[in-house]
């Protein structure tokens, strides 16, 4: 009996040990503004529903400097936000994120994170996607050097590191059929419209 109570005061003590208190999150992160080059950005102006697409944002480090940890953040994140009262979440999904960039999940909404990135290196930040609403919709993402605000991003000349598309998502579901010999999804989609 003895031995259980001993047991059980020392999970509670490592409990209450681990609630607040400690270093700040943000402790490590040092301060300061990096240059990043946007190499490349791309999605689809013209989508359809249910067909899966990739949203890439491709990011140089441009400085002389390791940029702490790059991140991209999605901004309004791949939903639309909706004015009904009655709504318990009023974000209604634009897309749904099938796979996000591997290993970038961070605890921060519609953000993902790839890690320090030295001087002159890339980092690829891939997305795949299917649209469930269609409409016209922009999509735009900015780029960080770090997760808490103290490391900054930004592109020659000193203007943020963003972008935007606008996408047109046809109200129309991709045509599909499945090759029979080969298993093969073959996609007919030379009727996309500019969207709903």
């Amino acid at each position: 009996m003895r031995r259980t109570t001993v047991t059980g005061l020392f999970a509670v003590a490592v409990l209450v040990a681990g609630c607040g208190g400690g270093t700040r999150q943000d402790a490590e992160e040092p301060a300061g503004t990096f240059e990043v080059e946007v190499v490349s950005a791309k999605f689809p102006e013209r989508q359809k529903l249910a067909r899966q697409e990739r949203l890439v944002v491709e990011v140089r480090n441009a400085d002389t400097k390791t940029i702490p940890n790059v991140a991209v953040t999605i901004d309004p994140g791949f939903a639309v936000r909706s004015n009904r009262p009655d709504l318990a979440d009023p974000n209604r999904p634009v897309w749904i994120v099938d796979d996000g960039p591997f290993g970038g999940g961070t605890a921060y909404t519609s953000t993902w994170a790839l890690g320090a990135l030295k001087a002159g290196e890339s980092r690829r930040f891939v997305w795949k996607v299917t649209p469930v609403r269609s409409g016209r919709h922009e999509v735009r993402y900015r780029v960080a050097a770090g997760l808490n605000g103290k490391a900054k991003a930004q592109v020659a000349g000193g203007d943020k590191a963003e972008g935007a598309f606008n996408v047109a998502i046809s109200d129309k579901p991709s045509q599909a059929t499945v090759d029979p010999e080969t298993g093969e999804v073959l996609r007919n989609d030379d009727d996309v419209s500019d969207g709903g």
